[in-house]
Formats: C-alpha cells, structure tokens, sequence
C-alpha cells in the first residue's frame, strides 16, 4: 500500500513543479506575477496550492530557484573526491560548481540579481546569497565555533557574490575567465589569512587575542561552543 504524502511533501512538489514550468518564462518576463501565472497554467497546479506553495508570489519562486541550486551543489560537493586538493582549492571548486549548475539558466540568475538589488528584497538576496556560503562551509564539513563560523560565511559570501556579478558578464568559453577570476578572489583571501596570522603572532596581536578576543570567543554558532578564532581559507 501506497504511503500518503505529507502536507509538506506536497508543497514541496508543487513549488518545484512551478519552477520547472517557470523557467522558460523567466527569460522573457523575470521573476514576476506574469510569470507565476503562467506556470501556475502551464504546470497544471492549483491556484490555490500555488499560494500555498510560493505565498509571496515570484519572490518565493525566485528562492526556489536559489536554493535548488544550492542542493544539487551540496551533492555535488559530497559526490566530489577532494582528498587531494588543499582547502582554498576545495572552496574554489565549490564556487565554481554553483556557477556551473547556474550556467545552463543564467538570464534565471540574471533577472533574480535585478529582483534582489530592489531594496524590498535586498534582504531575501543577502538571505539566499549566505546561504549558498553555507552550504559550502557545510559540504566540506565545516567545524568553526563562535565568531569564525560568522566570518567564514561573510568572506565567502563576499567572494561568492563578486564571482556571480563577473560570470554574468563572462562571455569566454567554458567560464574560463570566470574560473581566473575565482582563483585570483580566492588567493586574495589567502593573502588576508596570511595577513592576519602573522598579526596573531605579533606582540600587538597577542595582546589583542588575550584581551578584545576573548570577549568575541564567547559569541556562539548556532548550537557551538565557544572556541578559538581560527582561520578561513586554509591550506
């Protein structure tokens, strides 16, 4: 006997049966009402469950879209074989995965920059943007307590973001000039870790560590321990 569908194994399908049908209209309209009725009409789905599905409308169909990505990256990145490659060159791989999941969609992700840079739904893009972070960090199993599991996402939030608003306008064949752009983002960051090593070894920075520090450790990571303040990117 077949097993019933829960409420929000039911949803979950129908948002992502509007995003398939969606997609085409993207292009031509953006992630907008025109086209959350069309796929509302092209995939079948009642208006009804749409709204239950996406209650805001495109904004949440735009999200959808955001996060999908994210989950295909997170198997991507589990399915990967990363034993030999350094950290930052795992972190790179990560960035240019996603892109890559993105590429056969890019006006989708074009449109959804424009949607996002609106300051009514600058936060939802911040949102979606520190969530593929997120994802990263966690693909790789990620560790880091108190305000170094904050700053992680941050850094690579910032990374990430250059590297999308560079793709979008990357006309070289197989994202090659993207994937330079990547590495020269990434030993950027390297530079700072390096940068801020030697400052911990520092007279100054040890000052700074048993003094200032020791009141940032005690901000926690959801559900961490307190903990020492390591670095990003490492090798």
């Amino acid at each position: 006997m077949e097993s019933r569908k829960s409420e929000a194994t039911h949803i979950d399908e129908t948002r992502d049966a509007l995003l398939k049908a969606a997609l085409p209209h993207v292009v031509f309209d953006g992630w907008s009402q025109a086209t959350l009725d069309a796929a509302i009409i092209d995939s079948g789905v009642n208006p009804d469950l749409a709204t239950l599905a996406v209650p805001r409308g495109a904004v949440d169909l735009a999200l959808a879209f955001h996060h999908a990505g994210d989950a295909q990256l997170a198997a991507d990145m589990v399915a990967k074989d990363m034993s030999d490659m350094r950290y930052s060159e795992k972190v790179a791989f990560g960035i240019r995965q996603r892109l890559t999941i993105a590429e056969p969609h890019r006006e989708a992700v074009r449109r959804g920059s424009a949607l996002f840079a609106l300051p009514t739904h600058a936060a939802d893009g911040a949102k979606a943007i520190w969530h593929t972070a997120d994802t990263i960090w966690n693909a790789l199993g990620d560790t880091s307590e108190d305000v170094n599991w904050y700053t992680k996402r941050m850094t690579l939030s910032a990374v990430y973001s250059a590297c999308v608003l560079f793709w979008l306008g990357d006309e070289s064949v197989d994202m090659a000039d993207t994937i330079e752009f990547i590495d020269r983002r990434i030993e950027n960051v390297m530079q700072f870790e390096k940068a801020k090593s030697q400052f911990r070894e520092s007279p100054i920075g040890k000052a700074f560590l048993n003094g200032p520090a020791q009141f940032l450790s005690k901000i926690k990571s959801p559900g961490e321990a307190p903990s020492d303040l390591p670095g990003h990117f490492k090798n």
